[in-house]
């Protein structure tokens, strides 16, 4: 039989909003974190626009040296654990820290680090890199951090599969405890590119939004006038725990995974497989893995990043897959709101689902304004929904063609 896995801490840093019940205020009332990049002169991009997240202040967080010694993606990733961790209102003193584990992912990793250091080296020469260069800027630092910070010494590593890393994370954490090798996971992912080279590639790519005059507008999944994504940063975090011991400790359980599917497109290394037929194979993973049917599913958060092909061939999948009953379920992307996290996008896309569960309220799509035929679902148009939600599904697609999918139910005892 296998054992059943419940969330009971949240913390979530994004670009609209720091903590919990600053993302969940705005989520539900459809509000958009893009504007003009304030984090360096953007005037010369093609795309000057994204979802910084602004006033973010981790001086309270962590101590100087340790701020000096982390890139920004790190130091989201510590505040957004620090308080999914106390949310899940864990005793560590009286914990056997060998048995909880970190599994935090990034996609990109220290990318303002690099900036900084190889201007440093092509300036003044390779004895004035800074020796923290490597230990800032690799992908597993969240995850090691956190596990140095509150000795946690059970099972530790990191995912790295572009935009699909943060439910990869999770999803794998989700595994870890129904195998029995941890009793605790705390799972997501964390991002910081909104840099000036991590800009350029991607508008060297033509992925994203030119929208610059109205970047609260320029991200918006499904809706005929799309025109890319809007680049975004934050993390979102989560902590996993065995049912039983949840249910011993009096936690309170914000939702349980029943189910997890993933798969690989081998087809390209930007663009999704045609029809999406990679992204329903994870979705059957999935919905097999929770022993449900697609009936049975009240919610989709999509993947919908706001890009001509991905919308199309995600709205494909979906009704491949859920037939005549795709026309009934309802779907959203929450990236119209905080634009694309990249790496950190399925742990705060995790966290908005299982506020959702909690809330019997579906959060929007905004900015939808022009129906595309070819995109014709519910996409839960510009306000926010109430609705009986027992089962959310949730998608991420990651650059590669890596296609992760995690199942989410609401717990009522038991």
């Amino acid at each position: 039989m296998k054992l059943r896995v419940v969330v009971t801490g949240m913390g979530v840093i994004s670009p609209i909003g720091i903590g919990l019940r600053n993302f969940e205020e705005a989520l539900f009332a459809g509000k958009s974190g893009i504007t003009r990049i304030t984090h360096f002169d953007a005037s010369s991009y093609p795309s000057q626009i994204a979802g910084e997240v602004k006033n973010f202040d981790c001086r309270g967080h962590l101590s100087p040296k340790e701020i000096r010694r982390m890139d920004r993606f790190t130091q989201f990733g510590m505040v957004a654990a620090e308080e999914a961790i106390k949310g899940a209102g864990i005793d560590l003193e009286r914990e056997d820290r060998r048995k909880i584990g970190i599994l935090v992912g990034s996609g990109v990793g220290g990318l303002s680090t690099i900036e900084r250091e190889e201007t440093v080296l092509i300036k003044k020469g390779p004895q004035r890199v800074s020796p923290f260069l490597i230990p800032m800027l690799i992908t597993d630092m969240v995850s090691a951090q956190i596990a140095i910070r509150y000795k946690f010494s059970g099972p530790n590593f990191s995912i790295s599969t572009a935009c699909a890393t943060g439910t990869h994370s999770i999803g794998e954490a989700f595994k870890i405890i129904q195998r029995g090798d941890a009793k605790v996971m705390i799972a997501g992912g964390a991002e910081a590119a909104v840099t000036p080279l991590g800009l350029a590639g991607f508008c060297s790519m033509k992925a994203l939004s030119t929208r610059n005059e109205e970047p609260e507008k320029a991200s918006r999944p499904f809706d005929r006038e799309r025109d890319g994504f809007v680049i975004g940063e934050g993390a979102g975090i989560v902590v996993l725990e065995e049912l039983e011991r949840a249910k011993k400790r009096g936690a309170f359980i914000w939702g349980e995974i029943i189910g997890f599917g993933m798969s690989a497109d081998a087809y390209h290394v930007t663009q999704p497989l045609k029809e999406g037929r990679g992204l329903k194979e994870a979705m059957v993973m999935a919905m097999k893995d929770a022993g449900i049917s697609c009936e049975e599913v009240d919610y989709i958060n999509a993947h919908g990043t706001s890009t001509p092909y991905n919308d199309k061939v995600e709205t494909q999948a979906i009704k491949s897959l859920f037939n005549s009953y795709a026309m009934e379920v309802p779907v959203s992307s929450i990236k119209s709101m905080t634009g694309h996290l990249l790496g950190a996008s399925g742990g705060v896309e995790i966290i908005a689902s299982l506020l959702a569960l909690n809330r019997g309220i579906i959060p929007p799509t905004i900015n939808y304004e022009y129906p595309d035929p070819e995109c014709d679902l519910d996409y839960v148009p510009n306000k926010a929904r109430e609705a009986k939600i027992k089962v959310v599904l949730s998608n991420s697609m990651g650059f590669g063609g890596h296609n992760a999918v995690l199942i989410l139910k609401k717990y009522e005892g038991g």
